[in-house]
């Protein structure tokens, strides 16, 4: 883990859940494999999984790409298509144990990434990363339902392609940049506030932690890098941390299992 500040700098997907019995609290992990998600424990240094519901079994190439859990605890979560080249047979989703999988009713995707929401929970934010545009709807997490879908945010050619996002305390969204070094942080109307480097070029997702969720934590890629530009980022692949002064994130919701 390589821990720097503003000023120098010093693809599976699990969402943590709990979930109760009579004698004791459980800790549980929800993973989302290629097609299916999964519900993981581990007890007694014995780590046991079971499938909670199959994903596009009649889609070949698709995989479960990105997700998070909403405001309710809901984990909602899209595809991507892994042939070359890609094409938009993806879906974003909404799972939850009363309502089992159901399907957001947006538009197919080659590569689903970036989704999170606002504090309130009222507005999800999600891309097809090729389109280099981040949109945003209105959600309604009871019905699993997203309308008024317009554009959010547009990374120009150069800027990178937008992958993983979270929502920080002030509404405001950080998007980490694949192809561009970089995570930038929008505001909730869209614009450009700020914008931290990252000394590698596939940053993949930040996230929000320590005890005071004070500490952003980017998880980077070493995919898509030239032998010279692995020799040049050694770190390419790690995960790096940076205090970003006055802000702070916003706990998840665990999975509601």
């Amino acid at each position: 883990m390589h821990a720097h500040s503003l000023a120098d700098w010093r693809h599976d997907h699990v969402f943590l859940g709990e979930a109760h019995d009579r004698n004791e609290r459980r800790t549980w992990m929800v993973v989302g494999l290629t097609a299916a998600m999964m519900v993981a424990e581990i007890a007694g240094g014995t780590l046991t999984a079971t499938t909670l519901v199959d994903v596009e079994p009649d889609l070949a190439t698709t995989r479960v790409n990105d997700g998070r859990t909403d405001r309710a605890g809901h984990v909602v979560f899209g595809t991507l298509d892994e042939q070359k080249p890609r094409t938009p047979i993806g879906s974003y989703y909404q799972y939850s144990r009363a309502h089992g999988l159901r399907r957001l009713d947006l538009p197919r995707c080659r590569v689903a990434n970036s989704i999170c929401f606002s504090p309130d929970g009222r507005t999800m934010y999600f891309t097809d990363t090729p389109t280099g545009v981040i949109r945003c709807g209105d959600y309604d997490s009871g019905a699993a339902t997203i309308v008024n879908v317009r554009d959010f945010a547009t990374l120009a050619s150069g800027d990178g392609h937008p992958d993983g996002s979270i929502v920080d305390a002030d509404g405001c969204l950080w998007n980490a940049a694949w192809g561009g070094s970089i995570v930038r942080r929008f505001t909730p109307a869209g614009g450009l506030d700020r914008a931290v480097e990252i000394p590698t070029k596939n940053p993949t997702c930040p996230a929000f932690g320590s005890a005071d969720l004070d500490t952003m934590f980017v998880t980077s890629s070493r995919q898509q890098h030239t032998a010279e530009e692995l020799a040049a980022a050694p770190h390419a692949g790690g995960v790096f941390t940076v205090r970003v002064p006055g802000v702070r994130g916003i706990a998840d919701t665990l999975v509601a299992l």
